[in-house]
């Protein structure tokens, strides 16, 4: 089984304490409505004993022709001896209030808990989605989004399964038979322990069905999260799909997938479509003992016709609850796996958090420190080793080396989305770990290589939530990295609509984008990440004409692959395999001949290739039009 499973493959207990009490904790804040619906659910238990009752008294006082039994003092005062007027006082004075009352309390009770319900996913999904947002980058390096999304999702509602129909449904169902039991002893005790002897044959169902379904529920459990998986990898990769003709495999592959899904909830329909006849028919057999044993004692006095009948009522409702008791278990045994997760991940600590006493920036000036700062992913592979360099304020310092040479990493280590291991980091004299998190990274904006933009519009991307970014300032981040005519040119200008992460529009445009964002949040440090990798040559030469007013007195971390974009920079530092190897100016790297001069002669050494093989191609098309040169025949 692949990774990413096993934590739907664990169910867990059917009930844990510890994850119940922490569950009614977020009952708390409305309390008062679980105890007006926990109200209502017994007095609806309780009505539920009421009409086989005054069927009883029906047939005994009125419909028995050889008994007319005495009825309860307090019902004698309001029925007639006439059997007409009495019947139809039994059914308007008593009977239609009962069916009334007993609809009321259940809308009430459903009503008062679906709210619950609701409101308990709302606190829940924020809570989680809040403490996502506190985690640190390396929580998301380890757990799949998907894993994540299941989380606030399925898991949640899940858990309003539980609030909403069954915590205080089990009470409904065990007040019901609790009331069916009290008045089946006190009209018959005898009849009433003979009733119950099919209670053992319904327990040992009862346990099969729970085994049988709690296999079936793990298997689809595990189903559905492969399902989920194949299809977001595949939607997302859907034109690689097509490139290669792979969609036959792929069919192939989610056809077993679904096939397992399928496979296990036929299993689960096999369960339960033995489970209910059979509850149905230990039903029929009580009834066949009430008729059998009720009948001969009613014939020899000790029982009355309208008691027998009544035994025949409670007895189908007593089976109804415990019906409904075996479907409360499979909720409480998803709630009891679905809790475990989501306060595993509730669990997690957060690693990177504000300093208690954290130091104030009141005027930053972007000054930047490392010292001699080193730094592992994972394990001891580090991947950024006694890094030392200094970015003053108002300074443009570019970062190149090879791939993987840890230049990516120091913008993470800067921003703080990860903590270093050795060494230290500063921002204005101060160090990072000593500033709250919202003040550091408010001074910075940044530009990656592959830009990433939220569905909404093109102004809500650009203003990111920051309402104190107004439309003219909007206007004018967009007009400096010249996108304002494209974005003009749209029928909804601003406000055009953005899909999911901008598939509407090319990666250049995006790109464009994200600088007019980085802009309009006008910040005291930028960061440009391979910025200009995705623009052509022209736009880049427009971007980086707009750039060089925002740059003056601004500082400016730039990592880029191309060196033509950087060779202005006031510093330059040269990564290899984590170490900086190399720091100065363009002009000073090429006379030392070192790294930077290797990488310079190697870019520019493709580009004298290509500029001679298409020389070559000129000069082949040129020979074949004339294969004589001019002036041979003189």
């Amino acid at each position: 089984m692949p990774d990413g499973f096993h934590e739907e493959d664990v169910l867990g207990k059917a009930y844990d304490g510890r994850l119940m009490r922490r569950l009614l904790s977020y009952l708390r804040p409305y309390r008062k409505t679980v105890v007006f619906a926990l109200i209502a659910i017994f007095f609806y238990g309780i009505l539920q004993a009421v009409p086989p009752y005054l069927l009883k008294i029906e047939v005994d006082r009125y419909l028995d022709p050889t008994h007319r039994n005495p009825i309860p003092a307090f019902l004698s005062r309001f029925l007639s001896p006439h059997p007409l007027i009495g019947i139809g006082q039994l059914a308007f004075l008593f009977f239609l209030p009962t069916v009334l009352l007993t609809f009321a309390l259940q809308f009430a009770q459903t009503y008062a808990m679906q709210m619950v319900g609701q409101k308990v996913m709302y606190d829940l999904r924020k809570q989680i989605f809040g403490h996502l947002q506190r985690l640190e980058m390396s929580y998301f390096d380890r757990n799949p989004v998907g894993r994540l999304v299941t989380r606030v999702t399925t898991d949640v509602d899940v858990l309003n399964d539980l609030f909403a129909s069954g915590v205080v449904a089990i009470f409904g169902d065990f007040f019901t038979l609790l009331s069916i039991v009290g008045v089946m002893l006190v009209l018959s005790w005898k009849l009433a322990l003979l009733t119950f002897t099919v209670l053992p044959l319904i327990v040992l169902v009862t346990a099969a069905f729970r085994k049988a379904v709690r296999e079936s529920y793990r298997r689809i459990r595990i189903a559905i999260a492969r399902i989920n998986t194949y299809l977001q990898e595949h939607l997302t990769g859907m034109s690689v799909v097509q490139l290669f003709n792979h969609e036959e495999k792929s069919f192939e592959e989610f056809d077993q997938i679904n096939r397992s899904h399928m496979e296990a909830y036929k299993d689960s329909i096999m369960a339960y479509g033995l489970f209910y006849p059979a509850v149905e028919f230990l039903g029929v057999l009580a009834i066949a003992i009430i008729l059998y044993y009720g009948g001969g004692m009613a014939l020899r006095g000790m029982l009355t016709v309208g008691t027998a009948i009544a035994f025949i009522q409670y007895s189908q409702r007593f089976f109804r609850p415990i019906q409904d008791l075996s479907d409360k278990y499979n909720i409480l045994q998803s709630a009891m796996a679905s809790s475990e997760r989501i306060f595993r991940l509730l669990d997690t600590p957060v690693a990177i958090t504000d300093p208690p006493h954290p130091k104030l920036l009141s005027d930053p000036q972007g000054h930047v420190e490392f010292r001699q700062v080193s730094f592992a992913y994972r394990d001891q592979h580090r991947v950024v080793e006694n890094v030392s360099f200094t970015i003053e304020p108002g300074e443009t310092v570019a970062v190149v080396g090879h791939t993987g040479a840890g230049k990516t990493t120091l913008t993470s280590l800067l921003l703080r989305f990860y903590d270093i291991q050795e060494g230290e980091i500063l921002f204005d004299g101060e160090k990072l770990s000593e500033l709250r998190l919202h003040d550091l990274r408010r001074n910075f904006a940044v530009v990656l290589q592959d830009p990433f933009l939220f569905s909404g519009t093109i102004a809500s991307n650009i203003r990111l939530g920051t309402k104190t970014i107004t439309d003219e300032q909007v206007r004018a981040a967009a007009r400096r990295v010249n996108i304002l005519d494209f974005i003009e040119s749209l029928p909804h200008g601003f406000n055009e609509p953005v899909r999911e992460r901008g598939s509407t529009l090319s990666t250049g445009q995006k790109q464009l984008l994200s600088f007019a964002r980085a802009l309009a949040h006008n910040p005291r440090i930028l960061i440009l990440d391979e910025a200009t990798s995705s623009v052509d040559p022209e736009t880049e030469s427009q971007i980086r004409e707009g750039l060089r007013g925002l740059l003056e007195n601004r500082t400016s971390l730039i990592i880029a692959h191309r060196l033509s974009t950087i060779q202005n920079a006031s510093k330059i530092i040269v990564m290899h395999k984590g170490r900086v190897r190399e720091i100065g100016t363009h002009q000073e790297l090429l006379a030392r001949r070192g790294i930077y001069y290797k990488l310079y002669q190697l870019q520019y050494k493709d580009q004298e290739i290509t500029v001679d093989r298409e020389s070559a191609s000129v000069v082949a098309a040129a020979l074949e039009a004339d294969p004589e040169p001019q002036g041979a025949g003189g």
